[in-house]
């Protein structure tokens, strides 16, 4: 229960990684807080505990400085933000209109934007942290998704910006993250065997379970981070088998 009494707001925390996120919180202790368009299907609950549940559009600038005020009047305090939100249909970049694309940008990275800057006065008084959410699409090519891989690329370096700005009063890092398996993965992966495939060419052999990613974004909230700022944590598993090394296997077979 290391964080015990401190209060932490996850976007995006109704489902997916971001429930994940908001379950290993209350592992530790911390009063969560989570925010999105959508209320969850059933409340993001560890341990007999529950996070709250507000609706904040967080591309509205408005409604985000609204909602952090709300929570420093009625907590007193808030000591951690995981900017969480994000996501993107695949669509490639010359296909569909502009507009398309730059709401892609708008989520990824100008709410979390948003979001950081209305919570920083709150953060300073407690000497607080910031968590983005990245993503390896933003660490290379991202055909497909390329709006939000140069999202998540902005995203990591504005994070490393903010570290600086805002130092001493509050650290901020981001967790880099590779394939994670959520209930929305058959989508993308197909059925157990073809999610199965996908995790085998993952070097530690198997997709990221939110808790994975939950447990990396308190270790950076905790105070055993405390001298861990403008930092890029991979969870990724060891990142993509390369395929030199497949081949070597195959001629090993022979």
């Amino acid at each position: 229960m290391e964080l015990n009494g401190r209060v932490v707001v996850v976007t995006g925390g109704t489902r997916g990684v971001g429930a994940g996120i908001a379950r290993s919180f209350l592992a530790a202790g911390a009063e969560v807080l989570v925010c999105a368009r959508r209320p969850p299907e059933e409340p993001v609950a560890e341990g007999g505990r529950s996070a709250s549940f507000t609706a904040v559009d967080l591309r509205d600038p408005a409604a985000v400085r609204e909602f952090f005020a709300s929570v420093a009047a009625r907590h007193g305090r808030l000591d951690c933000l995981v900017n969480n939100a994000g996501g993107t249909p695949y669509r490639l970049l010359g296909e569909g209109e502009a507009e398309r694309h730059a709401r892609v940008v708008e989520l990824n990275l100008i709410a979390p934007m948003t979001a950081s800057v209305a919570a920083y006065p709150w953060l300073r008084e407690t000497r607080g942290s910031i968590v983005m959410i990245g993503s390896v699409s933003g660490t290379r090519p991202s055909p497909g998704t390329a709006a939000y891989g140069a999202a998540k690329a902005g995203l990591e370096n504005l994070a490393r910006s903010m570290a600086v700005e805002w130092a001493p009063e509050v650290r901020v890092n981001s967790l880099v993250l590779g394939m994670v398996r959520t209930e929305l993965s058959h989508l993308h992966y197909g059925d157990e065997s073809g999610i199965a495939a996908v995790g085998a060419t993952v070097p530690l052999g198997r997709l990221a379970e939110p808790s994975d990613v939950g447990e990396a974004a308190v270790f950076l909230a905790s105070d055993r981070a405390g001298y861990v700022s403008g930092a890029s944590l991979l969870v990724h598993g060891g990142g993509e088998r390369p395929a030199f090394l497949d081949a070597a296997t195959a001629n090993k077979e022979k």
